[in-house]
């Protein structure tokens, strides 16, 4: 298959050739928006013309990007629009989805597929995060914390009690100084169970992430990641972002 003439760094197809896209921006397949790159979803295409999801943006070959929306995806593919939209990014035959022939193919649960990577993925990085010491478990330890100001991005599961969320947000917003603001926690589109498994832990329900590791203040970063990874899950499922 011949490479598209729009095609930009990283193999990454952006459908508008004549609108500029920075190194960081992506032009989303389906709606034509750019954003930055960390807060969309890259399409990787294997070889045999299979579109897959790439959570991580680093499958190798070509790919196209679209914004975290589960029901805007799952919208196009039943109209047709994102078969259209594949087949002008990549120049190639016509996309066979719901088994037409051409040179791509996608899966009819394709939407699924994606919110499980994201999860996945999101689940890969608390993982992360907790071995590099940059996880703080347990209600005690984070609302103390919190409060000294050390808990750079707050996590609940989605099915904490209200009340529980109410005192770490408080503690949360004591240590950050910006009582009265009404900042909260983000509430995550996961439940205990899941997070426990993904962290071996038992009844995680709560989560921070610490900004302070062995006196270098390198928690920025990690809450970028952490909170990088749970946006675009909630945003594709359809919950508040955090």
């Amino acid at each position: 298959m011949r490479t598209p003439p729009n095609e930009r760094v990283g193999s990454d197809i952006a459908e508008n050739a004549d609108s500029p896209v920075s190194g960081s921006e992506r032009r989303c397949l389906l709606s034509g928006e750019v954003g930055p790159r960390d807060q969309m979803i890259r399409l990787a295409v294997s070889p045999a013309g299979e579109v897959l999801p790439d959570p991580a943006g680093k499958a190798p070959g070509r790919g196209a990007w679209i914004m975290p929306d589960r029901a805007a995806l799952e919208t196009a593919i039943a109209d047709g629009h994102f078969k259209r939209a594949l087949m002008r990014a990549f120049k190639g035959g016509p996309a066979k989805g719901d088994g037409a022939g051409g040179s791509l193919s996608y899966s009819d649960d394709l939407p699924q597929a994606i919110e499980m990577a994201l999860t996945r993925n999101l689940l890969d990085r608390l993982g992360l995060e907790l071995r590099g010491g940059n996880i703080v478990l347990g209600s005690s330890r984070i609302a103390e914390q919190a409060r000294s100001g050390r808990i750079t991005l707050l996590l609940h599961a989605s099915d904490s009690s209200e009340d529980g969320r109410k005192k770490l947000d408080q503690a949360w917003r004591v240590g950050l100084d910006a009582e009265g603001s009404g900042l909260r926690g983000t509430v995550l589109p996961l439940d205990r169970d899941a997070l426990s498994v993904a962290l071996g832990r038992e009844n995680v329900v709560h989560l921070g992430v610490s900004g302070v590791k062995d006196g270098r203040d390198d928690a920025s970063r990690a809450s970028i990641r952490v909170g990088q990874a749970a946006t675009r899950l909630s945003r594709f499922v359809g919950s508040d972002p955090p």
